[in-house]
Formats: C-alpha cells, structure tokens, sequence
C-alpha cells in the first residue's frame, strides 16, 4: 500500500538520522515524498495555499501601526462582554509550540489545547459570513469561539486560562485581535534552518499548507509567507506579546518558563518543570507527541549543520528571517 510504502521510509529516514547517517536519510525522505506528491494533484494544493498566503500577507502589511487603536473605537473595551483570560500560542510549525504549550498546561491555571478546531471551523468562517463588525456582532463572535473552545476542553477548563496552542493561524493573527483586542499572544521561535529541516521530516497528511512540506524550497516560502505576517503584526502597537526562542527554553527550563507563565499573569509552578509527567496522561495531536513525554533535551538544537549542504540552496531565502530572529 503507497502508506506503507511512504511511511516506512519517513521512519526509517528518522532512525538513519539518529545514526547521524544524513545523506542516506535525505535520500530515502525524497523517495517519500515522491510517493507521497503522486498520490493527489500538489499543484492544485500549492496554488490554493499561494493564493491565500499571498492575500493574507498583502492585507497585514497594508495595515498601519496604530490600527488596533482604530479598531478600538468601534469596539472599545466597555462594549466587550466579558470572557476567560485567554492566549494565543503560534509560531511556524516545528519551533516548539508543543513543548511550551505542556509546560504551561501543567500549570494548574492554565487550560492548554493542543490545535483545538474552535478558530477555523467557527470564529474564522463565523467571521467572514459579513462585513458587519458592529460591536453586538463582535461579541457574539466572542461568545461562540468560546463556547467552542469550552466544549473541546471540557470541564476541567472552568475558572482557568485558556491557551490555544495553533501555530498555523498564526497567519490569522489580524483576525485574532479584532475579535479579542485583550489576547495576549506568544509566538515560538527556532532556528529557521532547524525549522525547515524538522518539517522536511514530518510525516503528515497533505493539505493546502503542508504540501509545502514536500520540498526544502516551498518549505522556505511557507516560512517566509507565515513570519513575515507575524513581522508585520509585532510592530502594532497596544496588544500584549512574547517571543520565546526554543533555544532558550531547552538550555533553561524554568528560566524561561517563568517567563512566559508570568507574561500570563500567573506565578510558576514546579510541577511545570516535570510537564512531561503530565503529558503522559493527555492525548497529544502534534506529530512530536512522544518529545514532550520526557524531560527536555538539546539534540535538535543547531542539527541543520548536519543537512547544510542539503539546505544550500534555500540558506540565502532564509538569512533575513535569521538575522530579524536573532539567528547569525
């Protein structure tokens, strides 16, 4: 079957790895995603996604600096109804979203959701069925991307912060903060180079996003088309954000998780340093749900070094994000 067939050679791509055998892993990924790009039309895929990558990124960008201050005097905070203190966590996918968000669910404060479906399948289309933002119509989307995001938590959730943990509407971010001007937003960062080669290893169902998993070069404009709306939102002023570097959480646990859980209003814990006590309980969705059941560890920190000369070609696409990063 073409599954096994692909599937087995991302596995056996993973081991070859861990045996620091790069060429030969490199190999035997090409040889799954030729299997796996024959198997659907990537092209109608690929044309879909630049259209709206495309659309998204033109739209941030044409947005000036103050616009939430605009957007505020149509919603101004006394005409809000109140909900749950609520964050949002994204970052390209496969930059440590997963680790921080179970740092900050083993926090008994703290509501996590790991990719909840509550922002695309109700406040995004719920959004776009009108152009009318009046304040009543706000609200109730307000309330029903809530109410959504209750039902996927479930009880437990009563009475603590909610954390959406989604790194691909990180490119919906506008949207986020016309509904909720108080979310109070974190974004992981990592390694573009570490980004794009862990995602090249990721054995994941195609959609219109992630075909562009299938080589290093549409990788690099799935990078580009995802940061470069997060670049354009940061320099907004009025919301509350956090960058955390996945370099940094790894080389300082609690440092940075302090950090992050006191950017929430909240005090750390030290059952939060042994998240993965925890994590061994829940059903993960990310591709890496087995990482994040054991302490944390620094091996994939810098590994494109290894893959350098596989990633040449897209290194020169890349270097801009590295140096606004912070990654020389």
């Amino acid at each position: 079957h073409p599954y096994v067939r692909y599937a087995c050679r991302y596995e056996l791509a993973q081991i070859l790895d861990r045996r620091e055998q790069c060429d030969e892993a490199m190999r035997l990924l090409a040889e799954a995603k030729q299997i796996v790009g024959a198997l659907t039309d990537t092209e109608v895929l690929l044309k879909s996604y630049d259209h709206g990558a495309e659309s998204a990124r033109r739209f941030t960008r044409s947005l000036p600096k103050t616009i939430l201050r605009t957007w505020a005097q149509y919603f101004p905070e006394g005409k809000r109804e109140p909900v749950p203190p609520l964050a949002f966590l994204g970052g390209h996918p496969r930059s440590g979203t997963t680790l921080l968000e179970q740092v900050l669910d083993a926090h008994p404060g703290v509501a996590a959701l790991d990719e909840p479906t509550a922002f695309l399948d109700v406040l995004q289309p719920e959004f776009y069925k009108s152009k009318e933002l009046a304040s009543a119509r706000l609200n109730t989307l307000r309330r029903l991307y809530i109410q959504a995001l209750l039902r996927e938590a479930g009880s437990a959730a009563t009475g603590k912060l909610l954390l959406d943990k989604n790194p691909s509407p990180t490119a919906r971010l506008p949207l986020w903060l016309k509904v909720f001007p108080e979310l109070r937003v974190l974004i992981a960062l990592r390694d573009p180079r570490d980004v794009v080669l862990s995602c090249y290893f990721q054995n994941i169902p195609l959609n219109a996003a992630n075909v562009n998993f299938l080589s290093f070069e549409r990788l690099a404009i799935h990078y580009a088309a995802l940061m470069d709306i997060w670049l354009a939102v940061r320099e907004w002023e009025g919301f509350a954000w956090l960058e955390v570097r996945y370099e940094d959480t790894v080389a300082g646990l609690e440092k940075e998780g302090r950090r992050v859980t006191e950017f929430l209003g909240l005090t750390w814990q030290e059952d939060q340093g042994r998240f993965y006590e925890k994590s061994r309980t829940k059903q993960l969705y990310s591709p890496t749900y087995q990482d994040v059941t054991r302490p944390v560890y620094s091996r994939s920190v810098a590994r494109w070094h290894a893959y350098e000369k596989h990633l040449a070609p897209i290194l020169p696409a890349l270097e801009p994000y590295c140096r606004k990063f912070g990654y020389e």
